[in-house]
């Protein structure tokens, strides 16, 4: 994984050389995103107003609904169309001006500017829709995505008095009886409402009370409803390519859910709750449930400064964290936290890492968490069949398309990154005319789920590269991968673990065993990072091993012994001797039984040689075969060559979990004495689990090789 990890930074590097790519990259890093907390001055936000009730609009996307309510309001939506005409009308005009004097790209950031400022003027949904569309470089061309990331939801604020009436509404009291105090005007304004900061009256927290703008609901559906009849109507002409009634509906169902803050605090409560044990240096402001609503989010106010404006020194650790709570979301809980934009990373005057907004989330099944660590043990292995088989199931290809034609073009373009020479070996002209008749000939596509990860890790990634420009994500990813992998008990990820060790052939690796243990071992290390030990994060605490008793051999007996004091012993050792390294401690056993089945071997060899006994079989032919009824050449001692791999392969591990390094060497830098002692606490224990299962293993392994040879 180093030297992968090595290859992507060099094409990482080649990549930005590119300006079409270098504005893509940055785009999903947010570099290119609007960081003031309001709009210029000159936006004016352009939303429908109604004087009748939106009672009978739905609260949870329902375009059948929402097609019944503004259908019989036809003038209400003519008003709005030739509101969007009015102020789109004169840039359609000179989009077509461009295309018919061939100007398109002398034109295109123009265009893009004035697109931007379009939908910024054009309300909520524009602004979301825009947003979601900034992050999918399979519609847009980079020019317009770097514009429509610009965005960052900052409108124009409205009056006070309204936002003041609206929380009396909904939380059914004069806001003077809930707050003590409220900021005179809010600190932030954004598409669906503005936050003001305040105190609780009943015990003095300070809070950020949101209030959500007017016709926000109206002007959301009524747009929706203009814009998926046009995609019908465009589904006639199968030269438009883009599915607009697809994509609106995949991404109204988020949005509806961002319009109910009872939802978001609910979310924020939930993502606390999961990080609290696991990592306790991720924080979340606490929602006040009594003081929220539909419209109106009451929570916990949590000063700091933003993750990527810090200077402060712990500012990598923090990233560190940020990579690994959002790959804990990602493969493990598949609750995501879905805008991770700078602005809603931040860290606090403690050294903690604040995550902020949870409107937006999407939910992950086991199938897609899975599915992306089972592809990444197949890329480790190159094993590109499988891998064409895990897009299939993470949704990048549908369900029927013919592979076989895939696999080599798959296997040219992991072949190039990989093989050695970094990016320099990569022919980016002819690998992209490659994927683009792969995208042409099969209906390949990112999935909405995807595309919000890539933006996630790809902001995560753009902090961490503003004070270190040698951050690269795979080194902090595949460490709570292997992670995942040695500690999870589905059975899917029990094969992922074992195909990542033994992988095709079915050897045993031991190269890739300690590859996946010193990435367990630079896990723990982030895990601890930003106070993850202090605060006793279950996370960081994996690599700690506790005292153990019942043992089946008499063991030095101490005081301190029968405490549960940790033990001060590598993290990889201590994860292999603990409880939940027992499924990984199995393939382990099986090579020490190996190993010590064919040391005693070569022990034996050298013993008769010194004794200058050549040739065994006369001295064992003397035994009646009624007493060994076997061929007298079974019972001969002999070392294969396939012994001679397993000596080796025990002996790397041994010198790594002693010493810290695999080496060819022997055991000389092994300070074998020091992890005894260091172990004596954990004997007793581990003797009662472990030794019963050596011996019996090697037993059978000697007995089953006796009757092979035998009947050779």
């Amino acid at each position: 994984m180093q030297d992968v990890s090595q290859e992507i930074k060099r094409v990482r590097a080649q990549m930005e050389e590119n300006e079409d790519l270098a504005i893509l990259m940055r785009g999903l890093r947010g570099q290119n995103l609007k960081d003031s907390l309001f709009a210029d001055d000159n936006i004016k936000l352009r939303l429908v107003e109604v004087d009748e009730s939106s009672e009978f609009l739905p609260l949870v996307y329902d375009p059948a609904s929402i097609a019944k309510y503004w259908g019989k309001r036809p003038r209400a939506v003519a008003t709005r169309i030739i509101q969007l005409t009015s102020v789109a009308g004169g840039f359609l005009s000179r989009v077509a001006w461009d295309v018919i004097n061939k100007k398109v790209k002398e034109n295109e950031v123009a265009r893009a500017i004035e697109l931007r400022e379009i939908v910024t003027s054009l309300g909520p949904a524009y602004i979301k829709l825009g947003q979601a569309l900034s992050i999918r470089p399979d519609i847009l061309s980079p020019v317009a995505m770097v514009e429509l990331q610009k965005l960052c939801d900052k409108v124009p604020s409205f009056p006070d008095d309204v936002a003041m009436a609206l929380i009396e509404e909904e939380l059914g009291e004069p806001w003077s009886n809930i707050y003590s105090e409220l900021s005179p005007s809010p600190i932030a304004a954004a598409s669906l409402g503005q936050v003001y900061k305040g105190r609780l009256k009943e015990n003095g927290d300070v809070v950020a009370v949101k209030v959500q703008r007017p016709f926000v609901l109206e002007t959301v559906t009524v747009d929706l409803f203009i814009i998926r009849n046009l995609g019908l109507v465009l589904r006639k002409f199968p030269q438009v390519s883009i599915d607009v009634v697809g994509l609106v509906d995949e991404w109204a169902a988020r949005f509806f859910e961002e319009l109910d803050y009872v939802n978001e605090g609910e979310n924020g409560t939930r993502f606390a709750e999961m990080m609290k044990k696991d990592l306790p240096q991720v924080v979340v402001p606490k929602t006040y449930s009594k003081h929220t609503s539909r419209k109106v989010l009451t929570t916990g106010w949590i000063e700091g400064e933003k993750l990527s404006q810090s200077t402060a020194s712990d500012v990598g650790d923090l990233v560190n964290v940020g990579v690994i709570c959002y790959l804990k979301q990602l493969l493990d809980t598949g609750f995501f936290h879905a805008d991770p934009h700078p602005g809603n990373l931040i860290r606090t005057p403690e050294g903690k890492l604040a995550v902020l907004d949870f409107g937006l989330v999407t939910k992950l099944t086991d199938d897609q968490k899975y599915g992306m660590i089972e592809a990444i043990a197949h890329l480790i292995h190159r094993d590109y069949g499988a891998i064409v088989k895990d897009f299939v199931k993470l949704g990048f290809i549908p369900d029927g398309v013919n592979l076989q034609p895939i696999l080599p073009v798959l296997a040219k373009v992991f072949d190039q990154a990989l093989e050695g020479g970094g990016a320099k070996n990569i022919n980016f002209q002819e690998l992209a005319s490659d994927l683009a008749q792969i995208t042409f000939d099969y209906p390949f596509r990112i999935p909405p789920y995807f595309a919000l990860i890539i933006r996630a890790i790809g902001v995560l990634e753009g902090i961490a590269l503003v004070g270190n420009s040698d951050f690269a994500i795979v080194d902090e990813a595949y460490p709570y991968i292997a992670q995942r992998l040695l500690t999870d008990e589905s059975p899917r990820l029990r094969n992922a673990l074992r195909y990542t060790i033994y992988g095709k052939s079915g050897v045993f690796d031991a190269d890739r065993f300690i590859d996946v243990m010193q990435a367990f071992e630079n896990f723990i290390t982030a895990a601890k990072s930003g106070g993850g030990e202090s605060l006793n994060g279950r996370m960081a605490e994996l690599g700690i091993l506790q005292s153990q008793t019942n043992s089946i051999i008499p063991f030095p007996s101490s005081s301190s012994y029968q405490t549960e004091q940790p033990i001060q012993t590598r993290a990889a050792l201590a994860f292999l001797l603990s409880d939940k390294g027992n499924f990984f401690r199995e393939f382990l056993l099986d090579e020490i039984v190996k190993g010590i089945d064919a040391l005693t071997r070569e022990q034996l060899v050298q013993i008769m040689a010194y004794l200058g006994i050549g040739n065994a079989i006369p001295v064992f032919s003397m035994v009646p075969s009624a007493f060994v009824p076997i061929r007298p050449a079974a019972l001969v001692p002999y070392v294969t060559e396939e012994d001679r791999i397993i000596l080796n392969n025990v002996q790397k591990i041994i010198q790594f979990l002693t010493a810290g390094t695999a080496s060819n060497q022997g055991l000389e830098g092994a300070n074998v004495s020091k992890v005894i002692q260091e172990l004596l606490p954990v004997l007793p224990g581990l003797s009662a689990k472990v030794l019963p299962e050596i011996l019996s293993r090697l037993s059978s392994r000697v007995m089953a090789r006796l009757i092979r040879d035998a009947l050779l």
